[in-house]
């Protein structure tokens, strides 16, 4: 039985995985820390565990095994580098850390200490994404020429930050607005297909009034495989698809605008396959990232999401927001 201890009840998500840590059968919620007053009495309210805002208390407490990290994402690099020393597993929220160097620093600690690290980035568990990766790999498309992407809902229009929620909207706790948070799927989701980046070029706005943050951006990614990606992210999107394509010089592969897979491809002409194809038959899902995490800890078994991924992710976010703010291409 893994013993897990929550790490704050900030972010929207922390319900879910603490109903996610309540419903295993191979795990116990041993404690919780949160250093606000007020989610902490919510906290010990609906998951009847003690709490605690003594964080050296809750990590040195050797009833507890590893820790879910649920915080400011400001808090994130030293509440990492705190469990690392005492030698707890970790699983997060994304995004790793707000900076490349503060992701830096949890790489190197997470590497040095032999834990189990886990970032949620559930997107890549997905069948249909897992398809499309197989089609890259399988190098049926040909070279990749483009990919675009969008994710977007309707977080400024319908004002949902407030209250608890309300620091996604302060630049300081969270790193960044729609792009740094919504973006996160689709930075991840690109900077897997696609590789390692060359150089970003952003334009990121404060589109509506409903938050000082950003809401509304589109960025271009040049890859040192000479392939482009160009990603938007919206908190201002009241209808309309979230598509992703992928072109190649053999073909095309993505979610058309009815979220439905297809694939054309020069490459399987020869064995009698030509026009438009509309798989039904995808890889299996994988199990979600703490599913993997919690069996990775007590059975041994593989993780397909690695820290090295989350600090991509960071590095390409920080990219992205330095190219809008000094108006220029960043290079890696």
């Amino acid at each position: 039985m893994l013993r897990i201890a929550m790490l704050s009840f900030a972010h929207v998500h922390a319900d879910g995985y603490a109903n996610h840590v309540v419903n295993h059968p191979e795990a116990h919620l041993e404690m919780i820390w949160e250093d606000d007053a007020g989610r902490a009495k919510a906290a010990s309210e609906k998951f009847h565990t003690p709490v605690s805002n003594n964080l050296e208390e809750v990590l040195s407490n050797p009833a507890v095994d590893a820790v879910v990290i649920n915080a400011y994402t400001s808090q994130h690099r030293d509440l990492m580098l705190a469990a690392v020393r005492h030698q707890k597993h970790i699983f997060t929220e994304k995004a790793l850390t707000i900076s490349g160097q503060e992701a830096n620093e949890v790489v190197d600690a997470v590497n040095q200490s032999g834990i189990k690290f886990m970032i949620s980035l559930p997107s890549r568990t997905r069948s249909e994404n897992l398809f499309m990766k197989q089609v890259l790999d399988k190098g049926w498309i040909g070279k990749v020429t483009l990919m675009r992407a969008r994710v977007a809902h309707m977080a400024s229009l319908d004002h949902w930050f407030h209250d608890g929620s309300a620091w996604f909207a302060e630049e300081k706790l969270a790193g960044g607005g729609a792009l740094f948070d919504l973006g996160c799927h689709t930075v991840d989701v690109m900077r897997w297909f696609m590789g390692e980046p060359k150089s970003v070029i952003s334009k990121i706005q404060q589109f509506s009034d409903a938050y000082p943050i950003d809401d509304n951006s589109a960025i271009v990614v040049e890859f040192k495989n000479g392939g482009l990606g160009i990603l938007d992210t919206s908190w201002v999107h009241r209808a309309g698809p979230n598509p992703i394509e992928i072109y190649g010089t053999d073909g095309f592969v993505g979610r058309d605008f009815n979220n439905q897979l297809i694939l054309t491809s020069t490459q399987l002409q020869p064995e009698g396959v030509q026009g438009v194809i509309r798989p039904t038959k995808l890889p299996d899902a994988l199990p979600m990232p703490m599913d993997q995490w919690i069996s990775a800890i007590l059975h041994g078994t593989p993780m397909t999401i690695t820290v090295e991924d989350g600090r991509n992710l960071t590095q390409l976010l920080e990219a992205a927001y330095r190219s809008a703010r000094e108006k220029r291409e960043v290079t890696f």
